[in-house]
């Protein structure tokens, strides 16, 4: 048994977040370079075993896949290939940035702050797991 960690994918950065080991509670993990998430996730995985990814599916408004899915799909393959045990699930992931921004705002953070990509990217990840914890009821 080990961890989820949920990927929002970007072309430029990633935001990861990961669940504690009973799968209860998302946490904001990380914002890496979209290059070098497969190492970052290699290293993560020798210390906390990873069991699942859910990598985030982004739709238009009308349910049809994002420009970026081309892109996702082609990391989803390299993610499958070096962790060939580790299973994928895919969730949608729409509002998700606008939703992190909101959580900043009502949480009074200072407007530097809220311009912060890299924390946009991790709260996005966090929304992402918590969501999909939620909808599975996921349980130890």
């Amino acid at each position: 048994m080990g961890v989820f960690i949920s990927i929002d994918y970007g072309s430029k950065k990633t935001g990861l977040a990961t669940t504690d080991i009973k799968k209860l509670i998302a946490s904001a993990l990380a914002t890496v370079q979209t290059k070098d998430v497969i190492s970052y996730l290699k290293k993560f995985n020798e210390r906390n075993p990873i069991e699942k990814f859910i990598v985030g599916e982004p739709k238009q408004k009308d349910g049809s896949p994002s420009i970026i899915e081309t892109e996702i799909s082609s990391f989803i393959n390299s993610l499958s290939l070096n962790f060939p045990l580790i299973s994928i699930e895919r969730y949608d992931e729409r509002y998700t940035s606008k939703i992190a921004l909101d959580f900043l705002i009502k949480s009074g953070a200072k407007k530097k702050t809220r311009k912060n990509k890299n924390l946009i990217d991790k709260i996005s990840a966090t929304i992402i797991l918590q969501s999909y914890l939620e909808s599975k009821n996921i349980k130890s």
